[in-house]
């Protein structure tokens, strides 16, 4: 039975973390993200859980402390925002490396500089390469539901890697939505226990974990940590059926909205999809056949999957809430393109930057895209790629 709440996105994944009960949970603060290790630190002083919090001097020291739990046979997680994540750097890629499933919760925030305390993708982009398994939350009700599913995901044998929980700083991780909470028994039952094959406080059979590993040996490592990232994919897919069933909520690699017959899709992730789904529904009253693609996972990248869903419109507008600086777009705009050309589907596509560092992305910027669109197939308009969006004359 569902329980209906008014929360915050942070208060949704900190009231996820209470019922998942995690062994330990290190982390230091930074906006927006405070908010969740503060509450988890009051659940923990009340009683109402037993995880062992850890405040630490650095985000790096979170990292290196999560490690050293997971590595222990403890269920860890933490949570941080934008340099917190960039202070993580080298600790971020142990953690995968090691094949440890440990949790974050990332609330996204712009990198400096110049410096900036709002919302875009910079952070979770700039760790993308890390070997961590990404999924974007559109609003709080899917930041509630991606982390319970956290867990069953990265600890599934065939995976065993960390995981980012991502949502976007501010826009849901303070704005108070309406929710659909579950209780506390079906939760507890669905995340079950953590039983580690391997683990270092196992007396009877010691093992090292992050020893020097010789040229012979890392690049089988290498392989199999990317092994393990193409089978999450479908291990995604089994914790959202199981997940289905138990809230009724569905959940894929990525949500298709009015994309069956749309000419024009806006491929698009995290909490402007709601935005570019309400263009959606005013250009589609005037007769516009428009759709909107919102990637839920990035990591492992749906490559196949998305050039399937786009392989019938006219044109697609890819958008990306982060720049590259490499001269030709975003990270979204990189990899769909590629994954679209090697799937041999040949469309129009625009790479968009949008929203960085909290600028706001309106319904008349996405209708304006979408016109954009349909002025590149119906009339041979050129159309400038790699266009920022909002951008000040």
């Amino acid at each position: 039975m569902s329980i209906k709440e008014r929360m915050s996105g942070n208060e949704a994944v900190s009231y996820a973390i209470r019922q998942v009960n995690p062994d330990v949970m290190p982390a230091f603060p930074i906006t927006p993200s405070t908010e969740i290790p503060q509450m988890v630190s009051t659940f923990a002083a009340n009683g109402q859980v037993d995880t062992e919090f850890i405040p630490v001097e650095s985000e790096h020291s979170a990292m290196s402390a999560a490690i050293g739990a997971e590595a222990a046979g403890a269920r860890t997680m933490t949570a941080t925002s934008s340099a917190g994540l960039a202070l993580m750097w080298e600790e971020l890629l142990l953690a995968a490396s090691n094949r440890l499933p440990l949790a974050l919760a990332l609330v996204n925030r712009t990198l400096s500089g110049p410096i900036n305390i709002n919302c875009d993708h910079s952070d979770g982009m700039g760790a993308r390469d890390t070997g961590w398994i990404q999924i974007y939350a559109e609003n709080n009700q899917e930041a509630y539901d991606n982390f319970i599913q956290a867990f069953p995901i990265a600890e599934n044998p065939s995976v065993h890697l960390p995981i980012m929980i991502c949502q976007d700083g501010f826009i849901t991780s303070h704005a108070v939505e309406n929710i659909e909470l579950l209780e506390d028994e079906p939760v507890k039952k669905f995340v079950g226990e953590y039983n580690p094959e391997e683990f270092l406080l196992n007396p009877g059979k010691p093992i090292a974990v992050g020893p020097y590993s010789v040229s012979n040996y890392a690049m089988e490592a290498k392989k199999n940590q990317e092994d393990a990232m193409e089978n999450a994919k479908e291990v995604i897919l089994e914790v959202a059926k199981k997940f289905y069933k138990m809230s009724g909520r569905k959940y894929g690699l990525f949500e298709e909205y009015r994309t069956k017959d749309a000419d024009y899709i806006m491929l698009i992730m995290g909490s402007a999809a709601g935005t570019a789904k309400e263009a959606v529904d005013e250009l589609r009253e005037k007769g516009m056949k428009a759709g909107v693609l919102k990637l839920r996972v990035f990591r492992p990248f749906p490559e196949k999957e998305i050039a399937e869903a786009l392989k019938n419109c006219k044109a697609a507008a890819i958008m990306d809430r982060c720049e590259s600086y490499n001269g030709n777009g975003g990270p979204l705009g990189s990899e769909v393109t590629a994954g679209l050309y090697r799937n041999k589907v040949i469309i129009e596509t625009v790479n968009y930057i949008y929203g960085l560092a909290g600028r706001d992305f309106t319904v008349d910027h996405a209708k304006q895209i979408f016109d954009e669109l349909a002025g590149l197939v119906e009339e041979g308009k050129e159309v400038m790629q790699h266009q920022y969006i909002g951008l000040r004359k």
